[in-house]
């Protein structure tokens, strides 16, 4: 049941400098930092969820090397597993059963690898991040990144 209402629920990404759109729904930040150059009023934030960004060591780690998208999409799967990222990973929940659309938005410039994408794949399929790396939270990863091939 709550696949099927997920599903229909699109989760769109977006740059947080792009204009504000009527189609955007819900608009949520997910960065930890707040965007250079922007005022609050400016964005028409839904919420800012900064526990959901990666810790300011992956952060960096990843910039240093992007060529790491893999790497870094599990080390900040196994993050949001953190309990200080629970609170806001039920908030984004609860946004995404909510709304009819929602947007998540990041200010990388980076548009195709960037936490945003992780957390828009995580909500897609509803699921909250693996606990472990054993079998299950293998096999999980292993699906979710099947789903980003397809698309």
């Amino acid at each position: 049941m709550i696949e099927e209402i997920c599903k229909a629920m699109p989760v769109a990404v977006k740059r947080v400098y792009e204009p504000v759109s009527r189609s955007d729904g819900a608009r949520v930040l997910v960065d930890r930092l707040w965007p250079r150059g922007l005022r609050k009023t400016e964005i028409a934030l839904h919420a800012w969820l900064r526990d959901l960004s990666p810790s300011d060591a992956l952060r960096k780690w990843y910039h240093a090397q992007p060529e790491q998208w893999t790497l870094f999409r599990k080390r900040y799967l196994k993050e949001l597993s953190r309990p200080e990222a629970e609170k806001d990973l039920q908030k984004l929940y609860s946004l995404a059963h909510k709304r009819t659309r929602l947007t998540l938005l990041y200010a990388s410039k980076n548009e195709m690898h960037n936490n945003a994408v992780v957390l828009r794949d995580l909500l897609d399929g509803m699921r909250k991040p693996p606990r472990g790396t054993g079998p299950g939270a293998l096999r999980s990863m292993r699906m979710r990144d099947a789903a980003v091939r397809r698309r």
